[in-house]
């Protein structure tokens, strides 16, 4: 039977990684394509080495831009990915062939840096929220006792030789409750109860700014316009006290959390450690031949020079210098070729790693190697219906063999192509799993021939294509 990898130890500390630990790491996820992950490790490793330079220095030091060549589902993206996750680096992911040239209806590509940069926001105020989280929750406790249990209200002032003892009484009888009702809240015993909450309201209404560029997404609200008029909105909403709960942490937090600061980090992360991957670069790449939809493909390759260059972009939240972020372009590149990008982009990207196509033992191991396996994955999720699945070495091959013929008869989409061959084989357990808690399911090769050779066979590829 395969047995999957068992989880691995934590990630060291990424100061202290090497680029050949860096490339075991993403070996972890990302099967063969050694060169593009020595590329990628190298990058990583020269930003960390960077860090270490005293600051005049550094500034000089530019990122030495990637680009990788290769055809779909190989692992480009994925390598970029989990490159970003391992560094704890603002990524986006963007399409170069959603960009149009200045002048031109469509998305302007600056708007690449400014989607980096609200990545960044979320990224670090995650982390602000995280670092609060203790003292939120607390603040939120304290605030929903106070709606199931409201304070006293201050009596009028007793006159007697009792009168203090009876308010001295009547106080620790008012904690006694709270802290029974807290002990009470804390073990869920509270749950099926309701309480009227006051929260700001967020529904404000915002558009978009039409340019000369083309409609750009600023996010400008009215809020920001006119903070006085809408920042003190509130409304009421009743709700159960687990979801009123949430609420109000969730309002704990951002009070607990500078906004301001949370921006700065923002960007001086961006500018120091981003990484913007610009996926299909060779659908921008060529000069224009005539009229029709591809006539700013060279215009997109000039408007992206400068931000590959280093410029500075105008976002929300302030100026963003591109210097220091780290480019990878990835293309096909099966009707063009890199030398059709204009000279001075190509300049831009001084590394280039070419990826290979998967073979059918790639396909083996990537069903099986990785810690986020597809066969694991499916295993896991069955798992939560009680259904022990199985696969055995024979149908893994098969699956894999399968998987090559079809992508050798319709388009080649890599290793995408395992989902949707996984999904037809168990297609019956998957739907029958809630009934099968307790029951063992051992996937051989002839169940795998057995579901998938008659679609092969006749040519029904439409249950496979992506």
């Amino acid at each position: 039977m395969i047995q999957l990898p068992a989880r691995s130890e934590e990630l060291r500390t990424l100061d202290t990684l090497t680029p050949r630990e860096i490339v075991a790491e993403l070996d972890r996820y990302v099967v063969g394509q050694g060169a593009a992950k020595r590329a990628v490790a190298i990058a990583l490793r020269n930003r960390i080495r960077r860090q270490r330079l005293a600051p005049e220095l550094a500034a000089e030091i530019t990122p030495k831009n990637i680009l990788m060549i290769g055809p779909t589902g190989v692992g480009k993206t994925e390598i970029a990915r989990r490159l970003a996750r391992l560094s704890g680096s603002p990524f986006v992911k963007v399409e170069a062939s959603k960009f149009t040239e200045v002048g031109y209806v469509g998305r302007d590509v600056e708007s690449m840096v400014r989607d980096l940069t609200e990545a960044a926001i979320d990224m670090v105020r995650r982390e602000k929220r995280a670092e609060v989280r203790e003292k939120a929750e607390h603040n939120a406790e304290e605030r929903l006792l106070d709606l199931l249990l409201p304070p006293p209200r201050a009596a009028a002032a007793l006159e007697g030789p009792d009168a203090a003892d009876a308010a001295q009484r009547a106080r620790e009888q008012f904690r006694a409750t709270r802290e029974k009702l807290r002990e009470q809240l804390q073990a869920g015993q509270l749950d099926h109860r309701s309480v009227e909450i006051e929260t700001r309201d967020r529904s404000v209404p915002s558009f978009q700014v039409l340019t000369s560029q083309g409609v750009e997404e600023m996010d400008v609200n009215i809020k920001d316009l006119l903070p006085g008029v809408f920042g003190g909105r509130t409304k009421k909403r009743t709700l159960p006290v687990p979801e009123a709960r949430s609420a109000l942490l969730q309002e704990e937090e951002e009070r607990l959390v500078d906004a301001e600061n949370v921006a700065r980090e923002a960007v001086s992360r961006v500018e120091s450690s981003g990484i913007l991957f610009i996926d299909e670069i060779d659908k921008v790449a060529g000069r224009e031949g005539g009229q029709g939809p591809d006539v700013s493909r060279e215009g997109v390759q000039r408007d992206l020079l400068p931000i590959v260059e280093g410029t500075t972009v105008t976002t929300k939240h302030g100026p963003v210098r591109t210097d220091h972020i780290l480019f990878i372009a990835a293309g096909a590149f099966h009707v063009s070729k890199p030398s059709d990008l204009i000279p001075e982009l190509q300049g831009r990207f001084p590394i280039r790693v070419e990826l290979q196509s998967l073979v059918e033992e790639d396909l083996v191991r990537i069903l099986t190697e990785p810690r986020n396996a597809l066969l694991g994955q499916y295993q896991a999720l069955l798992g939560t219906e009680g259904v022990e699945l199985t696969f055995t070495a024979e149908a893994v091959r098969e699956l894999a063999r399968f998987a090559m013929q079809v992508n050798e008869s319709t388009e080649n989409i890599g290793a995408r192509r395992l989902s949707t061959i996984l999904e037809t084989v168990l297609d019956e357990v998957s739907f029958e799993g809630s009934d099968r808690a307790g029951h063992k399911v051992a996937i051989d090769a002839a169940e795998v021939r057995r579901k998938l050779a008659p679609l092969v066979a006749d040519q029904d590829y439409t249950r496979f294509i992506l």
